[in-house]
């Protein structure tokens, strides 16, 4: 039977929901939407009645898409003042007896009691390795025999508020949170290859109104720290150069400016009428200029947080978030970075826009969670499963996104 996952990532510029089916190791997806969120700021609910509305629109739309009502998604929380503790677990295993996900519960379970930090809540462990009795390295002990069976694995713990503004924010908009994780755990997820488990590097996600920076050994979080500006403050230079609204200013930042100068043409113009309700003529290479003034400021600010997050040298630097689909974005990245920076890809054909790798990589980290584990596991119900198989055919036949329903192999 197939299962279903939808994830929610609620950002202070947008709500974006995924829905995807995972069926014979293929991630296919089956819906999403992104809708303009209100009583956010800087990923903290300040507003929860405007907020709830915002969600509500966010899965309803999805819910139009699907044919069946949303009950239960997993989500992300804000990652302010999150810290990542290194705990160790070992538990005695009956030798003539396979290891089952079961065990692999028990020796996390185990690990977690060896935390000393007592004030904050922890949102997910994440396994770094296991060892079974002499042989380590081990990444899945399932299906293995031995006497001990130990584990080092990295603790992830937030200030108990940041996960009960998320929560009850769903809960009161009529939805079972499952599963709970950070966005920078589902950035990592989302365009993870082979060639980075191995190796140190960072991800810099650049949102609306922050950038996160978080640092990852062998493809698992170890710090995470934050800026405090984002693509809102491209917006905000734009309008304020130009006399425009902000929304005109993030039109002009999305379809016609550029990331880099370089490129820009002096004879390519947009028209359009600013808040004294006069017609200006705005040049792509001005518009573009103020573009990458900023990204260069954001971007320094970016690489001195990685040196403060590691003394060594980083293998990779991954840039994701909205505003790294801007054209010629890799170009001033790798100007301010160096040719170590390449520009996050999600894997899930159908759903290319980076503002949504957190959603997605969520959806795969839970999957791997399940999966280490030994249990499977849907958020719909078998009812709405054959609802779904029967509007299949609209879906596909469908112009919008849900006509793209592909796959690709799930490796984790």
């Amino acid at each position: 039977m197939k299962q279903v996952y939808i994830s929610v990532d609620i950002g202070s510029d947008t709500i974006k929901v995924v829905a995807c089916e995972l069926f014979n190791n293929k991630l296919n997806l089956l819906a999403a939407s992104s809708i303009k969120s209100e009583g956010i700021k800087k990923g903290l609910i300040t507003d929860v009645e405007k907020a709830s509305e915002s969600l509500k629109n966010a899965i309803k739309k999805v819910e139009e898409m699907l044919g069946i009502k949303i009950s239960k998604v997993i989500t992300s929380l804000p990652s302010y003042y999150a810290q990542f503790e290194m705990v160790k677990g070992k538990i005695e295993l009956n030798k003539e007896e396979i290891i089952t996900g079961k065990e692999v519960v028990t020796l996390l379970q185990n690990a977690m009691k060896t935390s000393k930090n007592k004030e904050l809540e922890m949102v997910t462990v994440i396994p770094v390795s296991f060892s079974l009795d002499d042989v380590d390295g081990i990444k899945d002990p399932k299906g293995m025999q031995g006497n001990v069976l130990s584990t080092r694995a990295i603790m992830v713990l937030v200030p108990k508020k940041n996960i009960l503004s998320v929560v009850n924010l769903l809960e009161n908009v009529g939805l079972e949170v499952v599963d709970v994780s950070l966005n920078c755990i589902g950035d990592m997820y989302a365009t993870k290859d082979k060639d980075l488990k191995e190796k140190i590097g960072a991800v810099i996600n650049i949102g609306h109104e922050t950038t996160t920076i978080s640092l990852y050994n062998k493809g698992i979080v170890v710090k995470s720290t934050i800026i405090g500006m984002g693509g809102k403050n491209i917006d905000n230079d734009i309008a304020y150069i130009y006399k425009l609204t902000n929304e005109d200013a993030n039109r002009i930042k999305e379809k016609f400016a550029l990331a880099h100068k370089k490129y820009a043409s002096v004879n390519d113009i947009y028209e359009i009428n600013n808040k004294n309700d006069e017609k200006i003529k705005i040049n792509q290479y001005e518009v573009s200029e103020i573009v990458m003034a900023r990204l260069e400021e954001i971007l320094v600010l970016a690489r001195k947080e990685i040196n403060l997050l590691t003394k060594h040298d980083v293998d990779y630097i991954l840039i994701t978030g909205g505003t790294s689909n801007m054209s010629n974005f890799s170009m001033i990245a790798e100007e301010v970075l160096g040719k170590k920076t390449k520009i996050g890809e999600i894997r899930l054909v159908g759903l290319r826009h980076n503002k949504f790798s957190s959603a997605v990589g969520n959806i795969v980290y839970f999957i791997g969670k399940l999966k280490l584990k030994g249990k499977k596991y849907s958020m719909i119900s078998k009812d709405d499963m054959n609802t779904l198989l029967s509007a299949k055919k609209n879906l596909i036949s469908s112009d919008t996104m849900l006509g793209k329903v592909f796959g690709y192999f799930f490796s984790e």
